[in-house]
């Protein structure tokens, strides 16, 4: 047994400055472009109606971190991004009466899979990672039928999300690189829901994320609209600064 340690030890010693020597870092901050797609899209007539969220393209600021040790690369991200649409409510209107807009705050973490160009500057990554989104955002409405005008926080959530994408690093100087990703984003893999509040009204669709069924749903209802489930999801494009500590 004793022998069985000292040989461990001994492997560990001889291996520990290969493979420290090998660790990479680098850290860094950029911005970029959110484009909500499927459920997440739409214009604010779907938004009013309770079928997507209608949200526009956005905003992202982020900072990354990059973690490489031998062959093997763990990269983490902390996103801020910032949606938002106007416009009717209604199709047979056409002056702005809805206002919407969501925050989300995401922590990614997941593995990247690097591929060099030999004698190049330039490099290719392929990545995936598991999020937590907390979302937030306002909402207002003004002149529209079946709900009064007014102007409401939507309720804080938290989701826990997927996705997964790539980019091309580009070496400016031995410890600046270039990161420029592009990403598929689904923020509410697990966690849907659709709370019932206690005023039962249809400002509820509106004020909470509710990206699950409303249970009350029924055809006809108009405080109650929400029919089906319904995906967050969005291409993420960004430039990142990377430098190597």
């Amino acid at each position: 047994m004793k022998r069985s340690i000292i040989l461990f030890a001994l492997f560990v010693l001889v291996l520990s400055p290969r493979v420290f020597s090998q660790i990479t870092l680098q850290v860094g901050g950029g911005v970029g472009i959110i484009s909500p797609t499927g459920d997440y899209a739409g214009s604010t007539v779907d938004f009013y109606e309770g079928t997507k969220y209608g949200l526009g393209t956005g905003l992202d600021l982020h900072a990354k971190a990059r973690v490489g040790i031998l062959s093997f690369n763990v990269f983490g991200m902390i996103d801020y991004s910032s949606l938002s649409n106007d416009g009717p409510g209604e199709p047979d209107k056409s002056d702005k009466q809805v206002e919407n807009s969501q925050k989300v705050l995401s922590f990614k973490l997941g593995p990247e899979f690097n591929i060099s160009v030999p004698m190049s500057p330039v490099g290719i990554y392929l990545d995936a990672f598991l999020s937590l989104n907390k979302i937030s955002g306002k909402v207002k409405f003004q002149g529209i039928s079946n709900i009064s005008s007014d102007e409401r926080d939507i309720e804080s959530a938290t989701r826990i999300g997927a996705g997964g994408g790539g980019g091309i690093l580009f070496d400016i100087s031995p410890i600046v690189t270039l990161d420029i990703g592009a990403h598929y984003n689904v923020f509410n893999v697990f966690g849907k829901e659709y709370p019932i509040s206690a005023s039962n009204d249809r400002w509820n669709a509106y004020t909470t994320l509710n990206d699950d069924k409303d249970p009350l749903f029924a055809i006809g209802n108009d405080d109650h609209i929400v029919g089906e489930s319904r995906s967050m999801s969005a291409w993420q494009f960004t430039l990142t600064a990377m430098i190597g500590i």
